[in-house]
């Protein structure tokens, strides 16, 4: 008999058997596409008839729920090392063709389809009973009500981020559609690149993360701030296959945090940094200046006779002076130095990787900036005086031989009273070995 009559025989031979399975029987590709279905299949699945599931993914028909769960026992039964041997039945969740939801007992198992690689997949609907069947309608009611309405975001990747699946709260968050999201990767909403490989090193590392945060792009091109619970997902391998979780937008939680970080760390009338901000960016300058060898100068600076401004003129007038030399202060030095009100009419500048020489000549600048200043105050017959402020000067370099940012605090600070005792309006210098400097 020729080859090709008997493998039609044989082919013939397994549809037949096919049919005759009493349970449900569907064979599908590795990868899920459904190639076969004996008529207690197309019954379980409500389907019109078997043409109208070949072609179609088994997946489409698993609840969200279910999905990881089905995808890990399928991957299981493909293994070389698994071979004859079907997966132990389990339940799942099903949606029919016709929206049914129905919990069937499948079992699976690897087979040889018409020369190829296959999987043989068995199910038994046990929906039968009416109470279980209720039970799952309510069930599936409120998890749909609860999914559809949540204001986090459900989300799925795979190992290489690509998004497998996103909640309806994902139109709310972001303002797409879920379609619109899945087969992207989730990297294509991270405004910055560190953010997500923070938050994948963070996973990767640990297995999950609660209150991860994060920013991604609306829509609309807005930036928000996120919050990300998730965990990792593994194969029957323990090999990394993806994650799963939720994030929301706390961005109005974020700016009310960042609002209330800067209503801490700032003086309400200068906009600089309030005394106790300064002193943090001090420390922590004064800390990496020891460890890497590196100049540190600060500048101590007094308005002079401050207090005359006030008798004279009153204490808004004196906030308007202070306010003034504060910006006049600013607009003097170059990006990265530091500056804060330290109380009253006094103030510190932080000159990170400046020498001595270096800082003088931000002092000099400075001063010069402040000598600059013409301020005027209407009297009560309508007229006006103008009058100018000028400030004294303290300037201390970091030494070998501090054991603390105290001691160039206080080498500053000396130097300024000594600014003062010698006539205002002039910087001095508190190094003992500034004679050899050219000052």
């Amino acid at each position: 008999m020729p080859l090709y009559v008997l493998l039609q025989l044989r082919m013939d031979h397994d549809q037949e058997l096919l049919q005759l399975l009493p349970a449900a029987a569907l064979v599908v590709t590795p990868e899920g596409v459904i190639l076969r279905a004996n008529a207690a299949g197309v019954a379980l699945l409500e389907a019109d008839s078997e043409q109208a599931l070949l072609g179609r993914i088994l997946g489409h028909f698993v609840h969200p729920m279910d999905k990881a769960r089905s995808s890990q026992r399928i991957e299981r039964v493909k293994q070389p090392d698994h071979a004859g041997r079907p997966n132990k039945s389990s339940e799942f969740r099903v949606r029919t063709d016709k929206g049914q939801l129905r919990m069937v007992l499948v079992a699976s198992v690897a087979i040889e389809w018409q020369g190829a690689p296959a999987l043989l997949m068995c199910g038994m609907d046990m929906t039968h009973q009416s109470e279980i069947q209720e039970q799952l309608r309510e069930s599936e009611h409120n998890f749909r009500r609860l999914f559809d309405n949540m204001q986090d975001v459900y989300y799925r990747t795979d190992a290489q981020g690509v998004v497998q699946h996103v909640g309806p709260g994902v139109r709310r968050v972001l303002g797409y559609e879920p379609h619109e999201i899945e087969g992207r990767t989730a990297e294509s909403y991270y405004p910055q690149s560190k953010d997500r490989d923070a938050f994948k090193a963070a996973i990767q590392e640990k297995g999950e993360v609660a209150d991860f945060p994060g920013q991604m792009v609306r829509r609309d091109g807005v930036v928000i701030d996120i919050s990300i619970s998730s965990h990792a997902l593994y194969d029957h391998q323990g090999q990394f296959a993806g994650v799963e979780g939720i994030y929301r937008d706390v961005t109005q939680r974020k700016n009310l945090e960042r609002e209330l970080q800067r209503l801490a760390t700032t003086d309400m009338l200068t906009g600089m940094a309030n005394r106790r901000a300064f002193l943090e960016t001090a420390e922590a300058a004064y800390q990496t200046a020891r460890t890497q060898h590196t100049p540190l100068t600060l500048l101590m600076l007094d308005v002079d006779h401050f207090k005359s401004i006030n008798d004279r003129f009153g204490h808004l007038e004196g906030d308007r002076a202070l306010v003034a030399f504060a910006r006049a202060v600013m607009e003097g030095l170059r990006p990265g130095d530091a500056v804060g009100r330290l109380g009253g009419e006094e103030f510190g500048v932080l000159l990170q990787g400046t020498t001595l020489a270096q800082g003088h000549e931000v002092a000099v600048r400075l001063l010069n900036c402040v000598r600059t200043l013409e301020l005027g105050v209407a009297d009560a017959g309508h007229g006006s005086h103008r009058y100018r402020i000028t400030a004294s000067l303290g300037l201390g370099t970091l030494r070998g031989s501090d054991r603390s940012l105290r001691d160039l605090l206080d080498r500053a600070d000396q130097a300024l009273y000594q600014a003062k005792r010698e006539g205002r309006d002039r910087i001095a210098l508190a190094d003992a070995d500034l004679d050899n400097q050219g000052y």
